[in-house]
């Protein structure tokens, strides 16, 4: 057994602490847990402890939390919530109170600190925006939207790269009242038309083009078909963002202005216009976001500008301590749920970095030389590009100070137990290692990084305040240190208010109440450990595994397998035969120079033998030449599920690799099932 199939045993058997709280350190979350204690008459002496306080008594914790994160507001509400009403029911939050999403982002006044830097692939300038630029901005993007006629409630949409455009369009939208929605460029025509065409907007930004890995894709030639698709839109407005304005014929885009043009109409005369906030509900509509849409249309989840925002401050203030003094950078897309997350950290004084490319071009330490180069203090990253860092033998440690680096954080999928051991070895020794999770259906987390409590090896630290989750049998039962669905028990301000075009509310309660009815059923599958109050995430509980009666998630073959140096990567994914009997079948992607051998195929299996169970090993290791993930960087088990069972996969625009689909299909050693 290689040292790091060691390693991994030895982690199945006892969780490992990586990293320990400042004891010295006064953090935001310590001066919050006093402020309970004193106001309330308790002595809660640690996160535990206030965990459980915020569950049971969650009207009180938000109401305190309100206080805390000093929201702005024209009105205060009259009432929290009202507790007779389960999750299920999506009650109302802080009914009766007005005030403005854009509003609390913007109330920093500091004429010369920076709000945003924009790093863009290959380049050497940094933009930068301060927060007086920033406001002044949104004030002209917003007037130019009233000028058009965009009111409260119309629909506004980004088919942008991560940049500052994005935001100040955004908070322009959001400023009016409008919804604001986004995808990115590297969306195809089909997959952006599954979900702008059912919000039926009123206006679209977008660009001229993009570089992603070194090349340029030239985008109006999408945009057109795109706006083709969209018969509502009233405007076009196009960036140039990588070809100069005299470069680029927009000619064949009908209702299309440059971006430059368009904001001329928010000036009357030479006087800036005026930052002006609606206020409206908490529970107004801020974003539409979308699910993934592999395995049918992508549904439309309406978030609120309330319920959103107090939960990210929440995340941000508390979770992570961020205050002013940080500088935070996620990796991400426009169209990913993180970007909202990341741009709603603007209201805590922090300054933002958005960066615009691949992480890896023009050299692997792109991401680290921008941590050294603008002082991050918190960078945000998916753990698939922390396991090709491991696989490419990169040590940042070695090329690059980090210096301001105190937290790296880490979504998109699980992070590996030996991702652990690499970020504490070859990166930063003394950085909290945040693995977090929740989901675009709630834009934000169920469980993550915590500035208080110590990081275990292969867990996430904690589940989040006011989160009542738990892991549930399929009886309906919690279960502490085995696998189950991850569930909620308890009403969220970022549940979705309601699906668009979802008049009765029937596919909301079908997409998380079905399973247990008045239950949220996240579709996750996880482990609480009781010792530790940490969670091992097990994969999407659609991939569950179940042959022979015993239930597992694909992830926990996954933490196996791709610890061997010669995977790359690998899919679990179950096959069914005419008899409903199922049978496991894991496929390997070799790493570069090495080989798919019967004595490799010896060795997982004996390894999934050993660390998990003889009814855990696959009936087949096979290998595939390419793996399928969604654009956001997930695999997707489900349709290679659908493909192996004979059936056609629709909407492959959700797909960053569609094509991988093909090698799936009539699998000769699948054929006698």
């Amino acid at each position: 057994m290689s040292k790091k199939q060691d390693g991994l045993m030895e982690e199945i058997m006892e969780s490992k602490v990586m990293w320990y709280p400042d004891s010295k350190k006064i953090t935001q979350m310590d001066l919050f847990r006093a402020r309970v204690n004193s106001k309330f008459g308790l002595n809660l002496a640690n996160y535990n402890e206030l965990y459980q306080w915020s569950v049971e008594f969650y009207p009180e914790f938000w109401a305190e939390f309100w206080d805390f994160s000093g929201i702005v507001y024209s009105r205060l509400y009259e009432e929290v919530i009202d507790t007779s009403k389960g999750i299920a029911d999506i009650p109302e939050w802080f009914k009766g109170s007005r005030l403005n999403y854009a509003e609390n982002l913007l109330k920093h006044k500091e004429n010369d600190k920076v709000a945003l830097y924009a790093a863009r692939e290959g380049e050497e300038n940094i933009d930068k925006v301060t927060f007086e630029e920033l406001r002044c901005d949104v004030a002209l993007y917003a007037a130019a939207m009233r000028k058009m006629g965009v009111k409260t409630g119309d629909r506004v949409v980004g088919y942008l790269p991560n940049s500052i455009h994005a935001v100040e369009a955004m908070l322009a939208a959001a400023s009016i009242g409008a919804i604001w929605s986004a995808t990115s460029p590297d969306f195809g025509i089909n997959g952006v038309l599954d979900r702008f065409s059912q919000i039926q907007p009123k206006l679209i930004f977008s660009v001229d083009a993009v570089v992603y890995n070194g090349k340029q894709h030239v985008h109006l030639e999408k945009l057109q078909s795109v706006v083709k698709g969209l018969p509502d839109l009233k405007k076009v407005v196009v960036i140039p963002y990588v070809f100069p304005k005299e470069k680029t014929d927009i000619s064949i885009i009908p209702n299309s202005v440059f971006l430059e043009d368009f904001l001329a109409t928010g000036k009357v005369g030479d006087q800036p216009p005026q930052l002006e906030f609606e206020q409206l509900p908490f529970n107004h509509p801020l974003f539409i976001m979308y699910s993934s849409g592999t395995t049918g249309a992508p549904k439309c989840m309406v978030h609120s500008a309330g319920g959103t925002m107090i939960q990210h401050l929440k995340e941000h203030i508390l979770h992570g301590n961020a205050t002013s003094n940080d500088i935070i950078m996620y990796y991400t897309t426009a169209g990913w749920m993180m970007w909202n997350w990341l741009i709603t950290a603007v209201a805590t004084g922090a300054s933002l970095v958005l960066y615009d490319g691949s992480p890896l071009v023009p050299n692997l330490n792109v991401l680290w030389d921008l941590v050294d180069r603008l002082g991050i203090t918190i960078l945000g990253t998916g753990a698939k590009w922390l396991a090709v860092l491991e696989e490419l033998n990169l040590k940042p440690c070695e090329t690059n100070s980090l210096r301001t680096l105190h937290t790296i954080l880490s979504t998109g999928s699980p992070l590996k137990p030996q991702s652990y051991g690499y970020v504490y070895e070859h990166i930063k020794s003394n950085v909290l290692l945040g693995s977090i999770s929740g989901g675009t259906d709630i834009i934000s987390c169920f469980m993550g990084q915590n500035v208080s409590i110590p990081v275990y090896r292969g867990e996430i630290q904690a589940r989040n305040l006011a989160m009542a989750v738990e892991a549930w049998s399929e009886e309906g039962k919690p279960v502490w240190g085995e696998s189950g669905e991850l569930v909620c028990l308890k009403p969220l301000p970022c549940q979705p208010t309601h699906f668009w075009n979802d008049e009765i509310g029937s596919k909301y309660q079908k997409a998380y109440f079905s399973k247990f009815p008045g239950v949220w059923a996240h579709g996750d599958y996880c482990k609480i450990n009781p010792k530790t109050g940490g969670i091992v995430m097990l994969g999407r509980s659609d991939g569950t595994l179940n042959p022979n009666g015993v239930r597992f998630g694909s992830s926990e073959i996954y933490n196996i397998v791709e610890a061997f140096e010669e995977v790359s990567d690998s899919l679990c994914v179950p096959q069914y035969n005419k008899d409903g009997e199922e049978r496991v079948i894991l496929f390997l992607k070799m790493a570069d120079t090495c080989v798919f051998s019967k004595e490799l195929v010896k060795r997982i299996r004996n390894d999934i033998r050993v660390a998990l169970s003889a009814r855990h090993v696959p009936a087949l290791i096979l290998e595939t030449k390419d793996i399928p993930y969604t654009i956001s960087g997930k695999k997707v088990e489900v349709a290679v599920k659908q493909v192996i069972a004979g059936k056609e996969v629709q909407h492959l625009g959700a797909f960053s690799n569609p094509g991988s689909l093909d090698l799936y299909r009539n699998i000769a050693e699948l054929q006698d099932f």
